[in-house]
């Protein structure tokens, strides 16, 4: 069971995707809700609305809570900022769950006028390029040791830039796989969930080694 917090952003989009790829998923308002799943997707929005509905459902702390007990976490685009320890450009008062290593500059791809779409290859997805959709995107300035980058911008003025990271059982892309009809990273993410609930019942001694 997937929750994906329902708080402002492309939250239709992400359940849509989660149960094609045969996972159960469920939108997550309040703190209750977060009892039962697996692991939890923040969408695409405003990361500044986000983060301030969580801090006023009380969401906030219980999803920090989560994160940093090994449940895992898949953001994009807002998403991404939410799961970042630190935020450039971002409001003084803007709050996160946090969890991955890394920097990211809010809207630095530009305005929504300088939405664009691309396709890119990203590490431990197999077949042809992914489709992805950049709208009003934050990139990746710098990871900690620990951070797996999965994808840069390949051309363009953006060229290299850090767009998809990994850290332990936490992923973030700058895109939104959520917009197109390419379930990969859903797919990806789920079975990130999978092997984290596995390793969780065999620590418990319900699955055999």
């Amino acid at each position: 069971m997937i929750g994906v917090l329902a708080l402002q952003g492309n939250v239709r989009e992400h359940v849509t995707a989660l149960t094609a790829c045969g996972a159960q998923a469920r939108p997550i308002r309040r703190p209750e809700e977060l009892s039962g799943i697996d692991g939890i997707v923040i969408p695409g929005g405003e990361s500044t609305t986000i983060g301030k509905l969580a801090v006023d459902f009380g969401l906030l702390d219980p999803l920090r809570k989560l994160l940093a007990e090994g449940m895992p976490a898949f953001g994009s685009c807002a998403g991404m900022i939410m799961l970042a320890d630190r935020v450039l450009d971002g409001r003084p008062d803007q709050q996160t769950i946090g969890g991955i290593d890394m920097t990211v500059r809010r809207n630095a791809f530009g305005r929504q006028v300088d939405s664009f779409e691309t396709t890119l290859r990203l590490h431990g997805v197999p077949g042809d390029p992914l489709p992805a959709v950049f709208i009003r995107a934050p990139w990746v300035e710098s990871v900690g040791e620990g951070v797996e980058v999965l994808a840069r911008i390949s051309g363009g003025p953006a060229d290299g830039r850090i767009v998809a990271v990994r850290q332990r059982h936490l992923m973030a892309t700058s895109f939104h796989p959520e917009l197109t009809n390419d379930r990969r990273v859903h797919q990806l993410f789920i079975d990130m969930v999978t092997r984290a609930a596995k390793d969780r019942a065999a620590e418990r001694g319900l699955v055999a080694e």
